[in-house]
């Protein structure tokens, strides 16, 4: 579960927005309160925020968010539970509050807000607030046997581990077994096994790496794996002899039907590429003889 907050001072506005029943708002916790709509219920906040003019930012806004599979399973009681319990490890009881589920989406979550002011005229201190949230909304997660955001992160973490070490795999296949003679027959053959390669480039139209999408991630090459870099790419591209001496005379390639710039340290690597090639073939040629 994912807890964030905030200091604010358009009550009015937040409070119709959480009370909206276009989003199916429904009232789950109040305290201290007795209104019917979003008018009444911020006269109300405005009573007790008289007695501290000083405080600007006087209302507080919270956001609850289970992740969507607890958000399935969860009733009306259970979401009151979670919004008592993070009231109280944000030592927040006695004052004023009120919070609404959404479910307009398929991403239940809870709107909390909270008089910043209590009865006594003084203000909460609202320093580092939103990390504060978020380790409350933990520690209900836990004591409620909800998924935590350390649980998430950890799902995402290897899930994204796992997309990796694919995208990885199809690399070295295309490399190896499909042997690329320049940069759009790579990314013709990584599509193909349904591997988007994008070529970042920049506001001076020099290429200055790939991005790689699939499964719904986008990561750099250096984000997949060291050996996924462009140069580390290029490396292993067999480019024609002649295609490569101008683009290391110009420091410019063909790409995707583009000329765009590449950087000298790119063109080197190149060139070396084909020199390499070229020995190793003049050698092959030799021991023929």
């Amino acid at each position: 579960m994912i807890g964030m907050g905030k200091s604010i001072s358009h009550t009015g506005a937040s409070m119709g927005y959480g009370w909206d029943e276009e989003k199916e708002a429904e009232v789950i916790y109040r305290e201290h309160l007795a209104g019917d709509n979003p008018k009444e219920i911020t006269q109300e906040f405005k009573i007790i925020q008289t007695q501290n003019q000083r405080c600007k930012k006087n209302t507080m806004s919270f956001v609850l968010s289970p992740t969507i599979k607890d958000g399935q399973d969860l009733k009306d009681k259970q979401l009151t539970e979670i919004t008592q319990r993070f009231v109280q490890e944000m030592k927040l009881q006695e004052r004023q509050a009120i919070a609404f589920v959404h479910r307009d989406k398929s991403h239940l979550h809870i709107h909390l807000y909270v008089n910043r002011i209590g009865f006594d005229g003084k203000a909460y201190k609202d320093n580092f607030i939103g990390k504060r949230s978020q380790q409350a909304a933990e520690k209900v997660a836990q004591q409620m046997g909800l998924t935590t955001v350390r649980e998430v992160q950890q799902e995402r973490l290897n899930e994204i581990q796992s997309i990796r070490q694919e995208i990885k795999q199809v690399n070295e296949k295309v490399l190896t077994e499909m042997k690329p003679k320049d940069f759009d027959q790579y990314i013709k053959y990584m599509k193909q096994r349904n591997v988007e390669v994008i070529p970042s480039i920049n506001k001076s139209k020099r290429l200055q790496g790939f991005r790689f999408e699939y499964k719904g991630q986008n990561l750099k090459g250096s984000e997949v794996h060291r050996s996924m870099s462009m140069a580390r790419i290029a490396e292993r591209i067999g480019f024609d002899k002649t295609a490569s001496q101008k683009i290391v005379k110009d420091n410019r390639l063909e790409l995707l039907g583009k000329t765009v710039g590449i950087s000298p340290n790119i063109a080197a690597t190149i060139a070396k590429r084909v020199i390499k090639m070229t020995v190793k073939k003049t050698i092959g040629l030799g021991m023929e003889i």
